[in-house]
This record gives structure tokens, C-alpha cells and sequence, in this order.
């Protein structure tokens, strides 16, 4: 690796080598209710660990990529967001032994009164990695994120060492949120230098595995902020909220809420006097246990799909446009939401395009080197991620998304939510 030191390095590749360890949404959820400084301090003791091996194989494989991308200049810069965290993390110091004495004292280690968080289901998104040989032991770090510690009296220093984990996981993510439109970049420079209008499937692969990877650890990291944040202030979690998750997410407020942004940006961009109607069927009382802000991001994309196919086929100046359809099913396994407009539809011959990354029929911008906005801020209309990534993020807690279009009628999106929140998150 070139540009850092070799100790560091060194370090990377020994953190490469371990396993990710996965959690699931019941298994956050299940921590977090009424967390008290001992079972923050818990969870700052596995993201310490855990981090840094997320992040170790993240530059590993942005290493490895073809060399006429991994020397991009943006390509290049992601990589060293990932190295600065990795190399801040590591060094961050463990909790003394007084706090880790005071803490494991306080840890639930009897079978009586001891509480179980639940097992892990198999993702269905979950591919095992490759990269890790079987010819070499690897330690077991499962179960780390899953201790029991009693609300009991702890010194003040574990809320010291809680608060100043935190600041640097505040750090990282502000440091990490403009990563999605950054390697973007790196891909159009690409796409550039090569003289391409596409990416191979192995580059297409590489952004999966690594845009899930970041939802992963932006998951994480969210989640352990809010927890202390809401502990610090001696508040119990807001309402039905536990860290960034909502036990009772209501999925008609939900959508309802992406359908009126969608209606708003479009009738913005393209200046209409009158914006599509979209017509919303979901159950009153229907809830689930999900991240609201993912919902929204997926439902508001598919949406905003669906807006831009029906006026570009009807014109900005048509008096009437066919009404879109959102339709909100509740099954045993699944929510399920469908998306219908009537849009014209997409080729057969492109349907495995959609997918693609970059591919888009909107002029690609070219980023000013120093944004630094998230992937929900971000202009994606115009690099072509927002059916890619919204599929990534319903993949992340077991869900899907799939299209099924009608070429010179339009398009049904199918966005399927897992209810099993005990579904363990796919670990590129």
C-alpha cells in the first residue's frame, strides 16, 4: 500500500484476515432498550473491535481493484478516509482496567436472571467472503455485541471513556459521509480514462460489496451514537425509538412523507403547475420494526423514478398525467410495497442495466472535490445509484427490490421488507 507507513500496513492486512462479526436489527434493538454506561461501554468494546476489521478489509479490496482505478484521485481519497478511521481507531486506548474490572463485575454471568438476546438468521444477501482462507486459524469474536449488564453504580470514568468513544465515532462518520458520491467520482474518471460508457461486472460487484459495507458501519456507528446521546441526557429512548431504530415504525406516515417529498422536487425540477397525483393503499395501523430513514430513502427513489418516467413521457406542459400507484401489503415474511406508473416502461433488453451503476439517462455531474454531503443529500439522480442502492438497502435486513416493467405502458417496482428483524446483516 503506498503512501502510509509500513507498520501500518501491516497492521491493515492482520485486520483484513479476521471474519466480520454480523448483528441483527432484534439484536440492536434488544441491547439498547434503556441502556445504562455499562452496556454502552459493552458496545464500545465491540465496535472498537469490530471496526477497525470492516474498515481493514474495505482498503484491502480498494488495494487490490485494477490499477487504472484504484489510482483515481477520488478512488485514491475514499481510501484514505478509510485509512485515517482505521488508523484512529486503532489507536484510540482501551478502556483501563479499573473501568473493563468494574464493568465485567456488573456483566451478567449466571443463567438465572440472565437475559438472551436472540440468534441470528441467515441473510439471504449474505455471500461468504472469499478472501479468507480456511488453511489459517482465525479466532471466534462472535457474540461480543450480545452482553447483559446489571443498571448498576459504575465510576465515572466509563461514562468519560463513553463519551470520548463517541467523539471519534462522530468524527469517522462526518469524515465518511461523503464516500458514496466520492467513489462515484472515481468511477466516472474511470469510465473516463478508459474511453468506457460501462463497468464490468467485477467492479459492479466490488461497489455491492463496498456500499454495503458502509451501510453496515454507518448502521453501527448511528446506532451507538444515539444510544449515548440519549443515555447522556438521562432520557429514555423517544417514543418507540431505540437508538436510530423504531420498534413500531408506522409505514403509512412513512411513505406518505416520501410521496409528498418526491411531489415537491419534481414539481421544483421540471417548474409544473400541476405535479402527478400518487395514490397511496396501505393499511392504517400497519408497523414493523425498521429504520425509518431507510424506508423513506428506498420509497422516495422508487418514487422519484416513477415521477420522472411519467413527465418526460407526458411533457411538462401536459394538463393531466396518469396517476402513480403505491400499493402496501402485509404478508407473514414480508412487507411489501408496489410502485406503478404508467411511465412507458423499460426495454427487456435493459432491465439488467437498471441495476448497473452509472447507468443513467440524466447528464452525470462532476463534484466539486470538496463536497461532502451523504448519500441522502447527495445529486444520484445523475450518477445513476438510486435502484442500485435502494436494493442494497433492503437487502441489508433481508429484504429485496425487483422490477417488473411493460415496454409502451410502464413499470412496477416491487420493494419487499423482511418482518424476520432477526435476519443477520450480509457481510461483503
Amino acid at each position: 500500500m503506498s503512501g502510509i507507513s509500513r507498520e501500518l500496513a501491516s497492521r491493515i492486512a492482520h485486520f483484513a484476515r479476521f471474519p466480520q462479526t454480523g448483528v441483527s436489527l432484534r439484536q440492536m434493538v434488544e441491547f439498547g432498550q434503556n441502556p445504562s454506561q455499562g452496556t454502552l461501554l459493552r458496545g464500545a468494546q465491540f465496535l472498537h473491535d469490530e471496526l477497525p476489521i470492516r474498515l481493514a478489509h474495505r482498503v484491502v479490496e480498494l488495494d487490490s481493484l485494477p490499477e487504472n482505478l484504484n489510482q483515481m484521485p477520488s478512488v485514491l481519497r475514499v481510501k484514505r478516509m478509510y485509512i485515517d478511521s482505521f488508523n484512529e481507531l486503532i489507536n484510540f486506548p482501551k478502556a483501563s482496567e479499573r473501568i473493563r474490572e468494574a464493568v465485567k463485575e456488573a456483566t451478567v454471568q449466571g443463567n438465572g436472571d440472565q437475559r438472551h438476546l436472540p440468534g441470528n438468521q441467515h441473510n439471504p444477501a449474505y455471500q461468504e467472503s472469499p478472501r479468507i482462507s480456511s488453511s489459517h486459524w482465525i479466532p471466534s469474536i462472535q457474540h461480543r455485541y450480545h452482553y447483559d449488564v446489571k443498571p448498576t453504580e459504575l465510576p465515572v470514568e466509563v461514562s468519560e471513556y463513553n463519551r470520548s468513544f463517541v467523539q471519534t465515532l462522530e468524527k469517522i462518520k462526518r469524515r465518511h459521509d461523503p464516500v458514496v458520491t466520492t467513489l462515484a467520482q472515481g468511477v466516472v474518471e474511470y469510465k473516463q480514462r478508459m474511453k468506457t460508457q460501462k463497468i464490468d461486472n467485477h467492479v459492479q460487484h466490488f461497489l455491492d460489496r463496498f456500499y454495503l459495507s458502509r451501510i453496515g458501519i454507518r448502521m453501527l456507528i448511528g446506532q451507538q451514537i444515539e444510544l449515548n446521546q440519549s443515555q447522556q441526557q438521562k432520557q429514555r429512548q423517544q417514543g418507540d425509538y431505540v437508538g436510530v431504530i423504531c420498534t413500531h415504525t408506522r409505514v403509512k406516515e412513512v411513505v406518505q412523507e416520501a410521496i409528498d417529498n418526491a411531489r415537491f422536487i419534481c414539481g421544483d425540477y421540471y417548474m409544473l403547475m400541476s405535479v402527478p397525483v400518487i395514490e397511496l393503499h396501505c393499511p392504517q395501523e400497519l408497523e414493523f420494526m425498521y429504520v425509518p430513514s431507510h424506508l423513506h430513502h428506498m420509497v422516495f427513489e422508487l418514487l422519484k423514478n416513477s415521477l420522472r418516467a411519467v413527465v418526460e413521457l407526458f411533457g411538462d406542459e401536459a394538463e393531466h398525467y396518469p396517476t402513480i400507484k403505491v400499493v402496501v401489503a402485509e404478508g407473514n415474511e414480508d412487507i411489501t410495497i408496489k410502485v406503478s406508473d404508467e411511465g412507458g416502461g423499460i426495454p427487456r433488453s435493459a432491465m439488467e442495466q437498471v441495476w448497473t451503476y452509472m447507468y443513467t439517462t440524466a447528464q452525470t455531474p462532476m463534484l466539486d472535490p470538496e463536497f461532502d454531503k451523504s448519500d441522502f443529500k447527495a445529486p444520484l439522480a445523475g450518477f445513476g445509484y438510486g435502484l442500485p442502492l435502494s436494493r442494497l438497502y433492503a437487502r441489508y435486513f433481508g429484504g429485496d427490490l425487483k422490477l417488473i416493467s411493460m415496454e409502451g405502458y410502464g413499470t412496477d417496482a416491487y420493494l419487499h421488507l423482511s418482518r424476520l428483524s432477526d435476519n443477520e446483516e450480509p457481510l461483503a
